[in-house]
């Protein structure tokens, strides 16, 4: 495996901010096993519950701009069709997407309802009907199933393995320097625990929402805009901490690359990024973590060169957040989010799934977008048509008792 360059290193220092960490990590050799193992997939999982509106708004829904208000983005988005559009920090999935090379999911959700991240991450994870019902992950178990026939390695980017990689089959574990920063996640946890208190959730929020303010006027995060202004305000593309942290990402996603790109290296990959959970301040805070989503991907598909037209990517959250704004510029947990799907390997067309408009008789119990797409469906659909994953199996070891959940046909 190609060692990082001492220039990079003092980049991806910066990534330990969004949760990642960074020592390499015992990894097990990976032998090459031909053309089979050619077909590639990277799962990325965005913790914290990701604003699917503000991931692809549909700007073209008749009900869009007065549910969202102060977080609607107007001509700063990123037109995909007539519908759709993408965050305008999003340009490099964008340009992918022109390119026929990124679809969304708009209205995608796991099985699970109860809107709390312990036990959306887990079904989302272990790709169980329910929650805490196993202990391992739903990609290794597709990894152990592949191997059966042919040799297949694994990796995630952290200080451990995710729990969608864990399971049976070892796995590598790489990671790009100082133990995890704990402070990525406490709000998650912390918002999880007190949002049914009413003394203390709304604390907690506001605090939050303070903080989010301090951190956008020293890091440069808004690039000069407002808290909760007409488009939700402005994308700050060239912002200080916003271009800082695009370099950081995608030094780190072309690392990724790297590795998968090596003769025999690992074909199948995972990697958390922490910090969506938007209570407050969201659209200051997606800015700055979606700038570090897309330049990660544009690492990862700048990185691959001529392997990316044998990959696809799978961008996944826990579940999605409110269609309305609250009282603090941000938005609460909800249901149906945005799943991105991108790859060399992928099917040009359109949006994936249906999509049930954001009417407020369409609206999941009155606040959230109504998914119409099960996540498992998507993740089936792409091991089956792009990694050869028999449907019995994934049917019933990969994702249990999922019969249900089709396949999304013609990904790839």
């Amino acid at each position: 495996m190609n060692a990082l360059q001492p220039s990079r290193r003092g980049l991806l220092a910066t990534a330990a901010g969004f949760g990642l960490s960074l020592q390499l990590l015992a990894v097990p050799a990976m032998a090459a096993d031909g053309a089979a193992n050619k077909k590639k997939v990277i799962v990325v999982i965005c913790r914290g519950g990701m604003d699917g509106l503000s991931v692809a708004p549909p700007v073209g829904d008749p009900d869009y701009h007065a549910l969202r208000g102060g977080l609607a983005l107007t001509s700063e988005a990123l037109p995909v069709d007539a519908t759709f559009a993408l965050h305008p920090q999003l340009t490099a999935v964008h340009a992918l997407a022109k390119a026929g090379e990124a679809r969304i999911a708009p209205a995608i959700a796991t099985p699970d309802r109860a809107r709390s991240h312990f036990e959306a991450q887990d079904v989302l994870e272990t790709g169980a009907a329910g929650v805490y019902s196993t202990t391992s992950g739903w990609l290794n178990r597709a990894v152990e199933t592949l191997s059966a026939h042919r040799k297949v390695d694994a990796m995630s980017v952290g200080a451990t393995a995710p729990l969608i990689l864990r399971g049976k089959v070892q796995t590598a574990s790489w990671s790009p320097g100082r133990a995890v920063d704990a402070e990525a996640r406490l709000p998650t946890l912390l918002q999880d625990l007190y949002r049914n208190d009413p003394l203390l959730g709304p604390a907690l929020a506001r605090g939050l929402e303070t903080e989010t303010m301090a951190k956008a006027a020293t890091a440069g995060l808004d690039g000069g805009a407002t808290m909760g202004g007409k488009g939700g305000g402005k994308a700050g593309a060239g912002a200080p901490g916003v271009q800082q942290g695009r370099e950081a990402a995608k030094t780190l996603g072309e690392s990724l690359a790297g590795f998968m790109r090596e003769p025999g290296g690992p074909t199948v990959a995972a990697i958390s990024l922490d910090g969506f959970d938007s209570h407050a301040g969201q659209a200051n805070l997606l800015n700055g973590r979606l700038a570090y989503l897309d330049a990660v991907l544009d690492g990862v598909h700048q990185g691959l060169g001529p392997e990316w037209k044998n990959t696809v990517v799978l961008v996944a959250t826990e579940f999605g957040r409110t269609a309305r704004t609250n009282g603090t510029a941000g938005t609460d947990h909800g249901t149906g989010s945005t799943a991105l799907i991108l790859g060399g390997a992928l099917k040009p067309g359109g949006i994936v799934g249906d999509w049930p408009s954001l009417k407020q008789g369409a609206l999941f119990e009155n606040r959230d977008v109504a998914p119409s797409l099960d996540m498992r469906g998507l993740f089936k659909g792409v091991l089956a048509d792009h990694m050869g994953v028999d449907k019995a199996a994934l049917d019933s070891t990969i994702f249990p008792n999922s019969v249900a959940a089709r396949p999304v046909a013609n990904l790839v």
